[in-house]
């Protein structure tokens, strides 16, 4: 094995781009060096500095944490250019003008290592063309690599080799984006805009056409092609505010300029409407105003008929949004085919464009159709890839309703579908997706799935419709499953538990099975991960306990019939702590209230960089009561190690009280819920792999719990303290008498109550202290009112 180890980076070009992929590589704990143009005024890397200031400002944030930003090394190309020869990747992100690139290059060429690989971010450029004037040997190490915006978030990169790339650079960058970057890498072919651009801009041109064809407003275009089509929320017009309607503009002259062939050539036209916005400054979310504007509190939409800005919030037609509720797909298309209604029209409309493009240029753009659905899932948000969804709509069916509309001139070209449409091994087998591979037009032949060895570390690749990929929530052998979780193995020595519930709250079904996977990995394994199969697809860890499920205990025997269910949750999640073999929880996504406890119970934490960690149960009137306050103290005293406990104390009760969540794992390290030690993995399809490393890692290095010890607390010092300032807080009309009483709860338990000063407790007695607590809430009017809230309207009742 040749391991391809990335000391660090250099990033040229601190613009938005740039300076997030830097931000992305610190998060990372990758150094890199950031370049730009030194400044005419002020500090020479002043063009750099400010580009690193603006990071911390930036939403969503770029870095994990943002003191972080610290870290990003500064530079420019007057002064600095030797320190290229040090990186061992280098990544230019300027502007995307052919000519700035190339002066660029000549300037930093000669200081580039030997062995170093040379990347543009260009996101339509031809990779060829900007190689141009290197020698044979910075050629074949050079290719694109293209990220999306904004970098840390978007999953897709798109890596596009030329001829003379050699193969190995190509898979050794491959394994980098995919492992230390957290990537989902797509070989694209070097033509204008590679794929998920390419691809992805026809569809948003096709759609403007499209609806000023049928007549639909941009409100109901963005409602029928957003959450309810499966695709990114903001739906088109909202989304190309959101990109910049300049920045769409750039990219459709790429395909103005490269293009001129092509049978859609005509759908490229730069839209009117498009052209007018830009012209007035109406770029998009940066300039105020683009297809939405801002007034006051109300967000108007731009009138396509006059020009100006009016009243939005249309949604799609009833008829319409049932139909796009049905969950057979080929159901689903055949009632947008059929349908007289425009809305139903226009969606049949922007399908069937999609697979008209997207079969005539599949031999152009991609290796096979399996790269243009993860580009397109990866880089624009789309639940399923366009081959996909024809080839679960009943691909044969699909593909003669495209031709008709072809032949009848309804089509946005009138260029016939390829052949292999309808004869060959995709006709035979039903689509372009087998358990052989994915369809290549280039060798007529199903293409498998790249077998570099990074891709070990995936157990449960992301899969495509129809090739038959392994599935976690079916893989392996069961031990158990009911309706609330499934216990299983891989046929290794480490057991999963994998929770069913909705958003995996915990109710009384997963505590039971966390008691039987804890027996039963005890008995016969070396080790326990609780992982869910949706974590590399946005699922949650768990969003907390069932509140829900509780009710009826409640409404039948009030708290007495609550606080066995409290006291049966804290002793499962004792057991997990002091379990005889490791247990790791494998963190992604919504880790609360509970869902934070059962996580800090654990024997280590696996953690994907997107896992937002909080304890939250203040917002439904409650206080934390599976041990998450105890854990609190209990960190704040070892952090003191003999020092006043107090001034430790104070961020796990801020935490606490104010259901702080973290936006990263990073930002959950600094708050005490994941230790130095857990690990924080980038790719979340690579969670399962490092978890049960792990705890097979723990177990073979002789493993035993730690033993239960006595907790100092600071008693009525420290809870006097804190109550103090809530004092304060609720007479300045800060917080509310409840909330004063929820935190002054909290500061009496993680201080351990009316005791001395620097007094030792038990784990019991602050667990005891919790239950107490959290039953006197539940019977509280103003935690009530809280509750039924959140239940009714999944929003926080401020009172």
């Amino acid at each position: 094995m040749t391991n391809f180890i990335v000391k660090k980076v250099a990033v040229l070009g601190a613009g938005v781009m740039g300076a997030q992929i830097a931000a992305h590589c610190i998060n990372a704990k990758v150094p890199v060096v950031l370049f730009d143009l030194p400044a005419k005024d002020g500090p020479k890397n002043g063009i750099v500095l400010r580009a690193i200031e603006n990071l911390k400002k930036l939403s969503p944030a770029p870095l994990g944490n943002k003191d972080d930003a610290a870290l990003i090394q500064v530079a420019n190309y007057e002064d600095n250019l030797d320190l290229l020869a040090g990186c061992d990747l280098i990544i230019e992100a300027i502007a995307e003008r052919m000519d700035w690139k190339h002066d660029l290059y000549q300037k930093v060429a000669p200081h580039i290592g030997p062995n170093a690989i040379f990347a543009s971010n260009t996101s339509g450029l031809s990779i060829t063309k900007l190689a141009e004037g290197f020698d044979a040997d910075l050629k074949s190490r050079y290719c694109g690599v293209h990220f999306f915006n904004p970098p840390r978030y978007m999953h897709l990169v798109e890596i596009i080799p030329t001829e003379s790339t050699r193969p190995e650079i190509a898979d050794q960058l491959e394994g980098f984006l995919t492992t230390t970057l957290g990537k989902g890498v797509v070989r694209a072919k070097d033509t204008p805009n590679f794929i998920a651009n390419r691809v992805g801009v026809f569809g948003i041109l096709a759609i403007v056409h499209e609806a000023e064809k049928f007549g639909l407003s941009v409100d109901v275009v963005d409602d029928l092609t957003g959450a309810k089509l499966g695709r990114a929320k903001s739906g088109t017009f909202r989304t190309a505010d959101v990109v910049g309607l300049d920045t769409m503009g750039h990219v459709i002259k790429t395909m103005q300029d490269y293009l001129p062939n092509d049978p859609f050539a005509a759908v490229y036209k730069t839209p009117a409407v498009l052209a007018q916005l830009v012209e007035k400054g109406a770029l998009g979310q940066k300039s105020g105003a683009g297809f939405y504007k801002k007034v006051g509190k109300e967000i108007q939409r731009l009138d396509f008929a006059t020009g100006q800005y009016v009243a939005g919030g249309a949604k799609a037609a009833d008829i319409i949004a049932r139909i796009l509720k049905e969950k057979d797909p080929v159901k689903k298309m055949k009632a947008l085919h059929d349908s007289t209604n425009p809305q139903g029209q226009f969606l049949w409309a922007i399908f069937r464009d999609a697979f008209h493009y997207i079969a005539i240029h599949l031999d152009t753009v991609a290796d096979n159709a399996r790269d243009i659905d993860f580009a397109m899932r990866w880089g624009f948000g789309w639940n399923v890839g366009p081959f996909e969804t024809w080839q679960a709509s009943n691909w044969l069916q699909v593909a003669n309703w495209v031709k008709e509309d072809i032949d009848a001139g309804r089509a946005l070209c009138d260029a016939p579908l390829p052949a292999w449409v309808f004869e060959g091994p995709v006709a035979d087998k039903g689509g372009v997706h087998t358990a052989e591979g994915s369809y290549s037009a280039v060798s007529n032949s199903f293409v498998p799935r790249s077998n570099l060895a990074v891709y070990d570390r995936q157990p449960f690749r992301a899969p495509v419709i129809g090739s038959g990929a392994v599935d976690g929530k079916t893989a392996g052998t069961t031990v158990f499953e009911d309706d609330s979780v499934r216990v299983w193995h891989s046929g290794d020595d480490v057991l999963i538990i994998s929770f069913k519930t909705k958003m995996h709250v915990i109710g009384d079904g997963v505590i039971k099975g966390l008691q039987l996977a804890l027996a039963e990995a005890e008995k016969n394994f070396k080790g326990l991960v609780i992982w869910h199969a949706d974590a590399a697809e946005g699922g949650a860890f768990s969003a907390g306990a069932d509140l829900q499920s509780a009710l009826p205990a409640f409404m039948q025997g009030g708290v007495k019939a609550v606080d066995p269910i409290i006291a049966e949750l804290q002793n499962t999640f004792m057991k997990l702590k002091y379990a005889n073999v490791p247990v790791i929880a494998a963190v992604a996504g919504l880790a609360l209230g509970g869902g934070c406890e059962l996580a800090l119970h654990a024997s280590k934490r696996v953690a994907s960089i997107e896992s937002y960690i909080g304890l939250v149960e203040v917002g439904v009137g409650l206080i934390p009561a599976g041990g998450g306050l105890k854990e609190a103290a209990q960190r704040a005293a070892n952090q003191a190690n003999g020092n006043d406990i107090l001034q430790f104390l104070k961020v796990g009760f801020t935490n606490a009280a104010t259901a702080n969540v973290s936006k990263s794992a990073l930002e959950a390290r600094k708050m005490g819920y994941l230790k130095e030690d857990d690990v924080i993995v980038f790719n979340p399809y690579e969670l399962l792999h490092v978890a049960k490393v792990e705890a097979r890692a723990m177990f073979d290095a002789g493993f035993r719990p730690a033993l239960p010890s006595l907790i100092q607390v600071t008693g009525r010092y420290g809870w006097g303290t804190i109550k103090a300032q809530l004092v304060n807080m609720r007479d300045g009309g800060f917080i509310s008498a409840h909330d004063f009483k929820l935190g002054e709860m909290i500061a009496e338990i993680v201080s351990g109550g009316d005791i001395d000063q620097g007094s030792f407790v038990s784990e019991q007695w602050l667990l005891d202290m919790e239950r107490k607590a959290f039953l006197e809430l539940l019977n509280h009017p103003k935690t009530q009112e809280r509750i039924m809230g959140m239940m009714q309207t999944g929003k926080p009742v401020r009172n």
